[in-house]
């Protein structure tokens, strides 16, 4: 059911793309919005991960630096039969983790510091056991979609703004109606879109949860995880980007935060962990 949710929410998110080329430039329109949206996709598809790694200051580490955190990851890529994935370090005391790369054979998984000093063993094990789910199910490559092509609905929006402004687009041809239209699409358009970015991500999160937690076997790990990741991130903030930040297993708190954070790329810790309870009661 998540699945197709997923499937629904970047399908709308595509359809508004190409309904906001049309209302602004006709079939000229829809064909450039188009156009930008498979550049800016294959653009995050070779290079989103050496992104994220990069902006979050990401090192490789080595077996010798994180024996425990090399143990956890083969252990669950062979039960997963996933290939190993490049592993990376942050250099910060807050907890957190996160996986990128646009398929298995191209993932990486990036832990902090912070993580392994506070998480026990189970806990370290839902984690990334959280995070190779998002690499088996593609949730980067759908989340990198989704961003490029929200992106690309905002751009468009932007440079439709400007040539109104200055008297062109709008196909005001055709009669003042479909210039308001095209006017409104303009502004509702990238609020739309993000919207359906953040909800495809809070389904992706969800489904990674009981991925994650059938790959372990049980969900107390994870749970467990979640509610230290929740008190350790709402004292110690973890300077990255509001991109970057999606990625992670739970939001971090910025220094920089703003109103705008109020829409989180992440559901509710509660809703994660009370669906996570629930199955323990089906088991």
């Amino acid at each position: 059911m998540r699945t197709f949710r997923t499937a629904f929410l970047l399908t709308a998110l595509t359809l508004l793309l190409l309904a906001l080329g049309g209302a602004y430039g006709g079939r000229m329109g829809m064909t450039i919005a188009l156009g930008a949206a498979i550049l800016m996709n294959g653009i995050a598809y070779f290079y989103s991960d050496k992104i994220a790694l990069k902006t979050s200051g990401a090192q490789p580490v080595t077996r010798e630096e994180a024996p425990r955190l090399y143990e956890v990851m083969e252990r669950l890529c062979g039960k997963a039969n996933l290939p190993m994935p490049k592993l990376y370090m942050i250099p910060t005391a807050a907890p957190n983790a996160f996986a990128t790369g646009r398929n298995p054979h191209h993932a990486s998984v990036a832990v902090t510091q912070g993580l392994l000093q506070i998480m026990n063993d189970d806990e370290m094990e839902g984690v990334i056991a959280h995070e190779l789910s998002h690499v088996k199910n593609y949730d980067i490559l759908t989340s990198s979609i989704a961003a490029t092509v929200a992106g690309a609905v905002t751009w468009l929006a932007s440079m439709g703004r400007w040539a109104m402004l200055f008297g062109f687009g709008g196909r005001d041809d055709e009669g003042m109606g479909n210039v308001f239209v095209a006017l409104l699409m303009l502004i509702v358009a990238p609020i739309a879109a993000m919207l359906l970015q953040l909800g495809i991500s809070r389904q992706r999160e969800y489904q990674a949860d009981a991925s994650g937690a059938r790959m372990v076997g049980h969900p107390y790990g994870l749970i467990s995880a979640l509610k230290k990741l929740e008190a350790y991130n709402q004292r110690i903030p973890m300077n990255v980007s509001q991109t970057t930040s999606s990625l992670f297993i739970v939001a971090p708190l910025n220094a920089r935060r703003t109103m705008a954070n109020l829409f989180s790329t992440h559901p509710p810790l509660e809703k994660r962990i009370a669906m996570l309870q629930n199955m323990t009661i089906l088991r």
